[in-house]
């Protein structure tokens, strides 16, 4: 894979993720952002913007979504936990929540 078709996924996984968070935001603001793992202040953002705008985001060129979790428990239980897979997920879930959400940078 070559830099621009690189890229090129890079923006079509930001506009899939933009376009996704924008219609959770608007269904159910606070779940949207618990589930995203977004400050409301980053969540009402990302609500406002216009189509024009998220297209301009898309194209930053950064990769805008990440892994909530640097922990590598959190990722071995949703990845690999076969014994009883829905506990697995709560138990991240509630190990995910405890986490800070994104913030804005000043």
């Amino acid at each position: 894979m070559n830099i621009d078709e690189m890229m090129g996924e890079i923006r079509e996984v930001n506009l899939s993720y933009l376009m996704l968070a924008q219609q959770m935001l608007r269904e159910d603001k606070a779940m949207a952002s618990f589930r995203l793992g977004l400050s409301m202040d980053v969540a009402e953002v990302l609500e406002s913007l216009s189509p024009a705008q998220i297209i301009k985001l898309a194209r930053s060129g950064m990769l805008l979504s990440r892994f909530r979790f640097d922990d590598s428990t959190i990722l071995d239980m949703l990845a690999n936990y076969t014994k009883d897979r829905s506990l697995a997920h709560s138990h991240a879930a509630i190990l995910m929540a405890g986490q800070p959400a994104e913030q804005l940078a000043a």
